[in-house]
């Protein structure tokens, strides 16, 4: 489904002032916030992203110019609609099952060592990690490797927690229900609290005789590399979980992985969405009569016709030269602005050379 045109959106001209954008926003945004009777949560974004768009002087010329090409697409950078909420805050953009490119997907997931997820099952503690990554690794997708140390089921018990040849007992505290009930007194009487048993912490049972590698445990300290490919368009501040690859825990499931993703900054492009931004600058000669420049991209030099009379400022479109999208193929575009350069110091020659030409003469400065 295409996007509408972002002044339609906001019911103003195309060559609405900045005050008459801010003043329909401000109206619409009342009427149709998702908390008030009649608001629409999707037209409310929608309103947002075209406000957001034709507020900025810079967007807006290039919305004006290319249309919402010229904008970018945010799916590239934020990771729009894959992902969801985890427990310790972070934005998951990528769910991996496992190290390979998996389906991406909505995940909510639990937290801390020896927790237990919806079914009851004890679960490993989550690991954080850090990659940091080059504008170009970024744009076109990599392999990571990580140096970790990690909690492993025992190789001795295999994390069972039981020394070989011997096998579980009854636990004796809980009697085997993995429940205890405490008492506490209160102003209003005895009241009574089932709670996780402390001595076998809720398995029912016990070993005859404990690990004598682990002590009970069930895991070992170990380092491990893990080698991770980063998918092709990931942006800085997107968080890549790769389940069961984080800490192993006695009788129950692995925790996960999260991997934050930070982006070096780059001396010639800056990121918006799927678009990769430039800018060149050209004298006022080559402004005036035009030229070809060889300009810096993602892929390599490129060769761009700039025409007579382009004006300070005027943005290119170079197409297919952007960001790759994540979530259905394709790439974004690359946008070159253009910037003249005027000189500061002249030579007399030169000064009565652009007098002549302001004055309808046919010589020009060089």
């Amino acid at each position: 489904m295409s996007k509408r045109d972002y002044y339609e959106v906001l019911g103003v001209a195309k060559g609405a002032s900045a005050d008459e954008i801010k003043k329909a926003y401000r109206r619409l945004a009342v009427q149709l916030h998702p908390d008030k009777e009649g608001g629409s949560e999707d037209k409310f974004k929608e309103l947002n992203e075209a406000y957001q768009i034709l507020s900025n002087p810079d967007k807006r010329q290039r919305y004006d110019q290319f249309g919402h090409a010229g904008v970018g697409s945010s799916a590239a950078s934020d990771g729009g609609g894959f992902g969801g909420f985890g427990g310790q805050g972070q934005r998951v953009n990528f769910d991996f099952g496992d190290l390979g490119l998996g389906d991406i997907f909505e995940s909510f997931f639990g937290t801390g060592f020896g927790s237990r997820d919806r079914a009851g099952t004890r679960r490993g503690r989550d690991l954080e990690e850090e990659v940091t990554l080059t504008f170009e690794e970024a744009i076109f997708g990599t392999d990571k490797e990580l140096y970790m140390s990690v909690d492993e089921a025992c190789s001795h018990c295999h994390g069972t927690t039981v020394e070989p040849g011997h096998s579980m007992k009854e636990c004796s505290t809980c009697s085997g229900s993995g429940q205890v009930t405490q008492v506490h007194n209160t102003i209003l009487g005895q009241i009574r609290q089932a709670q996780v048993c402390p001595t076998c912490k809720g398995r029912g049972q016990i070993p005859e005789k404990v690990c004598t590698i682990c002590k009970g445990a069930g895991v070992e300290r170990e380092h491990k590399d893990v080698n991770i490919k980063i998918p092709p368009g990931i942006d800085d501040g997107a968080t890549i979980r790769l389940r069961e690859y984080g800490d192993a825990v006695a009788n129950g499931s692995r925790g996960d992985l999260f991997v934050h993703i930070k982006v070096k900054p780059h001396k010639k492009f800056t990121r918006e969405g799927d678009l990769v931004l430039s800018e060149e600058t050209i004298s006022m000669v080559d402004a005036t009569l035009g030229t070809e420049l060889k300009v810096d991209t993602v892929e390599g030099p490129k060769t761009l016709k700039v025409p007579s009379g382009t004006q300070p400022g005027t943005d290119f479109r170079l197409k297919g030269l952007g960001v790759p999208h994540i979530r259905g193929g394709g790439r974004g575009d690359q946008i070159v602005s253009i910037k003249v350069e005027i000189p500061k110091k002249l030579s007399k020659k030169q000064q009565e050379a652009l007098r002549g030409f302001e004055n309808g003469g046919h010589k020009l400065w060089r």
